[in-house]
């Protein structure tokens, strides 16, 4: 999935305080652009999720969402949600997709704006903008 023109990175990660527990998400444009959130009852793959729906949600234009959730970014790298719609929101093993009161309104966010793609990162290997909203995300989990 190539970068739309133009586009800014937003990095983006979810964190939980046990799985399931109080969780947190947070994205960042930079150490000044940035925001977090919490949940009180979670998984760690909902606040993934849910951290990058808000940064998609907050900023406008072209937008390279960038994660260290291969569960995120394959969902629209690899186009999972296309066969999720064409099923009716049933998996390829014809089971309900998890975490659809989630995924559904960020599909159809990411559809309707068409300007949003995603790239993976490794998670704790030293990137100083993954690392930063780690942090933010295990912070939040403690509101």
């Amino acid at each position: 999935m190539a970068a739309p023109p133009g586009a800014r990175e937003v990095f983006t990660d979810g964190a939980c305080s046990g799985n399931p527990g109080p969780g947190g998400w947070a994205w960042a444009v930079d150490t000044s652009v940035y925001a977090s959130g919490h949940e009180a009852a979670s998984t760690n793959q909902r606040m993934e999720i849910r951290a990058a729906y808000e940064a998609v949600c907050a900023l406008s234009g072209p937008l390279v969402v960038v994660s260290d959730s291969t569960y995120v970014v394959n969902c629209f790298r690899d186009r999972w949600y296309a066969g999720w719609l064409d099923r009716g929101w049933v998996n390829s093993a014809r089971k309900p997709v998890a975490n659809r009161d989630l995924w559904e309104p960020f599909v159809e966010l990411f559809l309707a704006r068409g300007d949003v793609s995603f790239r993976w990162v490794k998670g704790h290997s030293g990137h100083p903008m993954n690392d930063f909203v780690d942090r933010l995300a295990v912070a939040a989990c403690r509101p």
